[in-house]
């Protein structure tokens, strides 16, 4: 549905052409997560090891358009898979790719100082981010935030109370060269085409000052891995860059142009996307005290650097 959420601009076949290319081993079944009968059968004649579940509506924005459809695939969508795998593959290791937008805007409450091109934390409990013990209740969320506290709850409780291996990324910006970024969805990758392809970025309030962690595709995998090869019941983990790869727009911005040698087109609105983070990096220390092999092996400027290098090829 990536096409139809987001245009062809957004549409994944590219890259699902790519795997059916080079990975010998991949096999694309073309199934809706919300046909529950289907993931039923399909659960139930894989028998799978394990399960990654990163299928969503991503954007807040398009969640506002289309309720429904948002709630229907974020968290009927994750109930569906997630009870077939309890009926069909219950020993399976279940990774669902939540996002940090269950926390809301309560982020925002957060004391915080303005800096020359960023916002920063001004409370010392969160110099290194956001734990996984902060609130997700009594905030604006956006509809999209709500259903996936719906998608996350689920998933936690299916761990909880039927006692699964399961786990809850609650993403920062997951990004990569593999990114078809657009504007409701995928910041540095639209961000990096919009320079080089052309055309006008629009920053939605906060000054460009708002600041997202970003974690390479590379670095999510390796985690999914650790978690798969060593299951933990009912877990959530704040998944992103942390304070190390994080970076406001005006930063990504300056950085973007050093690599590319252009000039960012850009304008600025003042209203701010509702349910946002003014500031938001994960804080890592669960992670990695769960999983001390793993750690953040792709940098941002490196990671912007293969991003660039990709929408160049896309391009030609």
């Amino acid at each position: 549905m990536r096409a139809d959420f987001f245009g062809p601009q957004g549409d994944t076949r590219w890259n699902q052409a790519d795997l059916l290319s080079n990975c010998k081993h991949f096999t694309h079944r073309e199934l809706d997560i919300r046909d529950r009968t289907g993931v039923a059968a399909l659960v139930e004649s894989l028998k799978p090891d394990a399960v990654v579940h990163t299928a969503a509506q991503p954007s807040h924005d398009l969640a506002a358009q289309r309720p429904f459809d948002d709630f229907d695939v974020n968290a009927v969508g994750t109930l569906n898979l997630v009870e077939a795998v309890r009926q069909h593959a219950p020993e399976a290791p279940f990774v669902h790719f939540s996002t940090n937008k269950v926390y809301g805007d309560a982020p925002n409450l957060i004391s915080m100082k303005e800096l020359e091109l960023r916002w920063d934390y001004a409370d010392e409990n969160y110099l290194n981010g956001i734990p996984e013990s902060f609130t997700i209740d009594q905030s604006k969320h956006s509809l999209f935030g709500a259903s996936k506290v719906g998608a996350d709850v689920v998933v936690q409780e299916y761990g909880r109370y039927f006692g699964m291996s399961t786990c809850c990324l609650r993403g920062g910006c997951l990004t990569g060269p593999g990114h078809s970024g657009v504007q409701l969805h995928g910041f540095l990758s639209y961000l990096v085409k919009t320079n080089l392809l052309g055309g006008q970025y629009t920053v939605f309030g906060y000054k460009g000052k708002q600041v997202r962690d970003n974690i390479h595709s590379l670095d999510v995998a390796r985690f999914v891995e650790r978690f798969i090869e060593a299951p933990r019941s009912g877990e959530v983990y704040n998944l992103g860059g942390g304070k190390a790869n994080s970076c406001s727009i005006l930063e990504a911005f300056e950085m973007v142009e050093s690599i590319s040698g252009k000039k960012m087109n850009w304008e600025y609105s003042e209203i701010a996307r509702q349910g946002d983070h003014i500031c938001y990096y994960s804080d890592l220390t669960k992670m990695k005290a769960h999983y001390p092999g793993w750690d953040i092996s792709k940098g941002l400027v490196s990671t912007i650097e293969e991003i660039v290098a990709s929408w160049k090829v896309r391009a030609s």
